[in-house]
């Protein structure tokens, strides 16, 4: 059950949310009957070797609510009281999302991230506050807010996605919302900058993007980047936010262009691995597999991730100077942790 109330989600993330939230995919048995428990703990045990604060659960996977609740209850028991399980809130629809949510609570999330059904076609903005304080009153744990081109509201609402006066009115009205994730307009920087300057005294503005994130920072004061496939870069992104936070920018730029030949190639399998507004988490979990991580299989549906993409993505890291997995692709589809 989360520590603070519902009036105190906004200080708590203030005081708490310093640093790196990376994500876990869910790791299931090897005949994908059963969640699989030991590989669920390595991931979580390493994500803190690392020096992240905190894990995303992810839950836009083929996984039952049951079984997504006990990996929620796994993890938060491997982590401890000071890391930080954020539950995803992306479920099929509202009423499912508050089943979900508050599940999430009571398995031991201490965070959510919001987001929005694909089925969610709102035309207005009173439709997305709507949604939005209905999941945000049916959970104590605070919100963080999630403005993203993935939703489609850009097309009928507000080129940002969700437009800082709504974010004004869901601050006001909603009083653990805690933290803003500011990707609105992607890829412009625009919602970042915009969020830190309207709501940055009253709430936590996260810049999840490890490519913003890093020069942002030496402009503005950004305490959080959550959440994201930082595990790509093992336990670079954590290292570099400390060295932001002590004021360090040279040796953060140093790390900034260091990872570039890896940043590149990212982004330039990006169009071929994600697609229909939709996030190919098999491409995600075999990045944290080139890291330690354990990979294994997901179940139908899923994208895929070819030969080619998962050798870019090594020679990337490579490139960059880090040391990835040399292991043979064929044991990311067995996973670290077979059971």
């Amino acid at each position: 059950m989360a520590v603070y109330t519902r009036s105190e989600a906004r200080e708590w993330a203030r005081e708490k949310l310093v640093g790196a939230v990376n994500c876990t995919i869910p790791s299931f048995t090897n005949d994908l009957r059963h969640i699989n428990e030991k590989a669920i703990r390595h991931d979580i045990r390493l994500a803190k070797e690392h020096g992240f604060i905190g894990s995303l659960g992810i839950s836009e996977i083929s996984i039952t609510l049951p079984e997504y609740l006990d990996f929620l209850r796994i993890s938060k028991d491997e982590a401890g009281a000071d890391f930080y399980i954020v539950h995803h809130a992306s479920w099929n629809d509202l009423d499912q999302n508050i089943e979900a949510v508050r599940g999430a609570e009571d398995a031991g999330a201490d965070l959510v991230l919001l987001s929005y059904p694909p089925n969610f076609y709102p035309e207005t903005e009173q439709e997305i506050f709507d949604y939005t304080k209905a999941v945000a009153d049916a959970t104590n744990l605070g919100i963080i807010l999630f403005p993203m081109v993935i939703w489609g509201f850009s097309g009928r609402i507000h080129p940002s996605d969700i437009p800082t006066r709504l974010i004004r009115r869901m601050i006001d009205e909603i009083p653990n919302v805690a933290v803003v994730k500011a990707e609105g307009g992607f890829p412009s920087i625009q919602s970042a900058i915009e969020c830190h300057r309207l709501f940055g005294e009253e709430v936590v503005i996260s810049i999840p993007i490890e490519g913003e994130l890093i020069p942002l920072s030496q402009v503005i004061p950004i305490q959080l980047s959550a959440t994201s496939d930082h595990e790509y870069f093992g336990p670079v992104i954590p290292r570099v936010m400390q060295l932001l936070r002590d004021g360090k920018y040279d040796d953060a730029t140093e790390i900034y262009w260091q990872l570039h030949p890896a940043r590149k190639i990212k982004a330039g399998l990006f169009n071929g691995m994600h697609g229909g507004s939709f996030l190919n988490r098999q491409a995600w979990k075999f990045q944290g597999w080139l890291q330690g991580y354990n990979g294994g299989p997901l179940r139908q549906p899923t994208q895929r991730i070819h030969d080619h993409q998962m050798a870019a993505l090594r020679k990337g890291l490579i490139d960059a100077g880090l040391e990835p997995s040399m292991d043979p692709f064929r044991e990311f589809f067995i996973g670290r942790n077979p059971a």
